[in-house]
C-alpha cells in the first residue's frame, strides 16, 4: 500500500476500476499517511472525512454493479484553501472569511466530482493567496517536504507539499503571479497554469468574499500531480465553458504539437542579467536542455519575443490593480487618499486605485505582447525557462506587505523578494499556459524544475513535452523520510 499513495491519479483510478483497491481503503490510506507526515508538513489543514467516506463507499457500489466510471472514480482529491466546497470551510487564508461555510462546490470542484474524485480536504495557503510562502494565522504554516526548514512555495504551496509528500491523489490550485508554478518547482512535482479562461473560477475565494468576483484577470485554475499524465487528466476533467456560455460554447484544446522529442521547436531562456537565475538552477536546466538537444529536438537559445523588463513594466501595473479589487471599503479609501498624494509620480496606492482609462490603456499595451508572443510561436512550440530564480529558500515570515525589506540569496548575493515574479510573469501577462516538471535537484537536495510556455490554448503542447522529457531524464522523486 505504501507505494500506492505515489502513483499517478489516473492509474488510482484503474486500480479502483479493476478491484485491486477499493476507492475507501484508497482514502483511508491516505488519511493515514496524513496522521503520520502532516504534523511535519500543514499541508492538508481540512478534512470531511465522514463525507468523503460515505462517498468513497458509494464508488465501491458503483464499481461493483458495473456501472460507467468517471476518470478519476474514486480517487481522494484535494483542492486550494480558496476554492469552494460544500459542507467545508473556504478561508482563502484569511481571518476575514474564517469562519464562512461554503453551501456549493466550487465549479471546478463539481467537475472533480463529476468526474468520480472523492473529494476530502484543503491544501494551505498564504493570506488572501498573495505570497510566494504558505503560512497564514487560520492554519500556520506548510513546510516544504524536502526541507521542513524552508517554504513550499505559495500560493498554492500546501498543494504542492501534499503531493510531493503522498497526501493525495490530485490536488486543484491557481496561479495568477506564479501560485501553480513556484509551488511546483519548490517541491518537485508536476503543476499546469492552464491557458486563461479555459477552467471556471466560479466559487474561487482570493481575497474576496465567498461568491464575488471570482473572474480576475490572469487568474487561473489548474492541476498539480506527480506524474506529467496527471495533468493531461485534469485538462479532460476541469477545461470547459463556464456555466454561464456551456448552452453554447464547446472547448476542443489541440492536441500537442509533436508526439516526440525530435518534432519540437524548442527556445530556451534559461537566464537574464535583468533577473538573475541561481547558477545550480541554471546547470540542471541546461543538462535538461542538452538531452533535449540530444533527443534531436531543434533549439534556439535565447529571450522571449517580449522581454523581462517590459513585460513586468505590464505585469506589475495590471497585477497592482488587482489588489485595489479585494481591499475592503475602509482601506480602499485609504488608498484612493494615498493615490491622490502620490501625485504624477505615482506608487502602490495609485497602482491599486488605478482609473479604468489608465488601466485600458496598459491592457491595450498587453495586447500588443501577446500578439508578439503568437508570432513567436509560429516558428517555435515551446519556451523553456525556469520558473523562479533559486531553489526553495528559508521561512521568512518579515512583515512585509510591499515586498521590500526581504531578500532572495542568489549567486551570493542578496537580490529583491519580488523577483520571485518576474519569470512568471511573460505567462501570466500574455494568457499563455505553463508547466512546470520536476528535472533535478541542487547540491543540498532541493528540486529543480522548468517552466514549458506553450502558445495561448496549446495547453497539450506544454504537458506533452513535459511528458516526453521525463521519459528521457526521469520525473518526479519522492522525498527522504516520506
Amino acid at each position: 500500500m505504501t507505494d500506492l499513495a505515489f502513483r499517478s491519479a489516473g492509474e488510482l483510478a484503474a486500480a479502483v476500476a479493476a478491484k485491486e483497491v477499493s476507492s475507501l481503503e484508497l482514502l483511508d490510506h491516505y488519511l493515514a499517511r496524513g496522521e503520520q507526515f502532516d504534523s511535519q508538513v500543514n499541508a492538508i489543514v481540512a478534512r470531511d472525512v465522514e463525507r468523503a467516506r460515505d462517498a468513497a463507499r458509494a464508488a465501491d457500489r458503483a464499481v461493483s454493479r458495473g456501472e460507467p466510471l468517471g476518470r478519476l472514480h474514486g480517487v481522494p482529491v484535494s483542492v486550494k484553501d480558496s476554492l469552494e466546497v460544500a459542507g467545508m470551510r473556504t478561508t482563502g487564508g484569511s481571518v476575514r472569511w474564517g469562519h464562512h461555510v461554503s453551501t456549493r462546490d466550487a465549479e471546478a470542484v463539481a467537475r472533480l466530482r463529476d468526474a468520480g474524485a472523492i473529494v476530502f480536504g484543503k491544501s494551505n495557503l498564504p493570506v488572501d493567496a498573495r505570497d510566494w510562502q504558505t503560512y497564514n494565522e487560520i492554519y500556520g504554516t506548510t513546510n516544504n517536504p524536502w526541507d521542513l526548514a524552508r517554504g513550499p512555495g505559495g500560493s498554492s504551496g500546501g498543494s504542492a507539499a501534499a503531493i510531493a509528500a503522498g497526501l493525495t491523489g490530485l490536488d486543484l490550485g491557481g496561479d495568477t503571479a506564479g501560485s501553480i508554478r513556484v509551488p511546483a518547482h519548490f517541491c518537485g512535482v508536476y503543476g499546469l497554469r492552464t491557458s486563461y479562461g479555459i477552467v471556471p473560477r466560479h466559487g474561487s475565494v482570493s481575497g474576496h468574499a465567498p461568491g464575488t468576483l471570482a473572474e480576475f484577470d490572469m487568474a487561473v485554475l489548474g492541476p498539480f500531480g506527480r506524474h506529467a499524465d496527471d495533468l493531461d487528466l485534469g485538462l479532460d476533467v476541469l477545461a470547459g465553458a463556464d456555466r454561464d456560455h456551456a448552452p453554447a460554447w464547446r472547448l476542443e484544446l489541440p492536441a500537442a504539437r509533436s508526439n516526440t522529442l525530435r518534432g519540437f521547436r524548442v527556445a530556451a531562456w534559461l537566464d537574464d542579467p535583468f533577473c538573475p537565475v541561481d547558477g545550480e538552477l541554471v546547470a540542471v536546466m541546461q543538462a535538461a536542455l542538452d538531452a533535449v538537444r540530444a533527443e534531436g529536438a531543434v533549439v534556439v537559445e535565447g529571450e522571449g519575443p517580449v522581454g523581462l523588463a517590459e513585460t513586468l513594466s505590464l505585469f506589475r501595473p495590471l497585477l497592482m490593480a488587482q489588489s485595489g479589487l479585494i481591499e475592503p471599503a475602509e482601506s480602499y479609501a485609504v488608498l484612493v487618499e494615498l493615490a491622490a498624494a502620490e501625485g504624477a509620480d505615482g506608487g502602490f496606492a495609485s497602482a491599486a486605485t488605478v482609473r479604468f482609462r489608465d488601466w485600458h490603456a496598459l491592457d491595450d499595451r498587453r495586447q500588443h505582447s501577446r500578439r508578439r508572443w503568437a508570432e513567436f510561436f509560429q516558428d517555435v512550440d515551446v519556451l523553456l525557462c525556469p520558473a523562479a530564480p533559486t531553489a526553495a529558500f528559508p521561512h521568512d515570515h518579515t512583515p512585509d506587505p510591499g515586498w521590500s525589506s526581504r531578500t532572495l540569496r542568489i549567486n551570493d548575493a542578496d537580490r529583491p523578494y519580488r523577483d520571485l515574479l518576474t519569470w512568471t510573469a511573460p505567462a501570466a501577462l500574455n494568457h499563455l499556459p505553463a508547466a512546470v516538471a520536476p528535472i533535478g535537484a541542487t547540491r543540498d537536495g532541493l528540486p529543480v524544475g522548468i517552466q514549458v510556455i506553450a502558445p495561448y490554448l496549446h495547453d497539450r503542447t506544454a504537458v506533452g513535452f513535459v511528458r516526453l522529457l521525463a521519459e528521457v531524464i526521469g520525473g518526479f522523486r519522492r522525498p527522504p523520510g516520506f
